[in-house]
């Protein structure tokens, strides 16, 4: 079950990371941070956030099969923050279990309406 508020950001740049991390401390949540997708995995694991903010683009695995791995133990929410801005990565995304598809550069208030129109659609489900 997900914790009320919780986050996680799976982000290996440091600036969009913490871009990430303010945007949604200013939004309430509680977030907790990992640089690949084996850390974002094992956070997840330990958090049970309400929220992952996931890049595609990662060392070591990349997004998609993060959110894939993901998946087979959690229903939290996904919203993949990704430079890669054409239709075959976000269908990609969407059949690796990701809730939604945020292009880089965004702007802080698009990231927070899209996190809490992710929510909300997933609690009128």
């Amino acid at each position: 079950m997900a914790h009320p508020r919780v986050a996680v950001i799976i982000e290996d740049d440091a600036d969009i990371r913490a871009l990430i991390s303010a945007v949604l401390q200013q939004s309430g949540f509680d977030v907790h941070t990992a640089t690949g997708g084996l850390e974002g995995i094992e956070k997840v694991r330990e958090q049970h956030p309400l929220l992952i903010t996931l890049d595609v683009s990662m060392p070591g695995i990349d997004g998609f099969e993060t959110a894939r791995r993901i998946r087979a133990f959690s229903d939290t929410h996904i919203m993949m923050v990704t430079a890669r801005a054409d239709d075959e990565h976000a269908r990609r995304g969407r059949e690796a279990g990701a809730d939604d598809y945020l292009t880089k550069p965004f702007r802080p208030r698009d990231l927070r309406a899209r996190v809490e129109a992710v929510i909300a659609a997933k609690a009128a489900d």
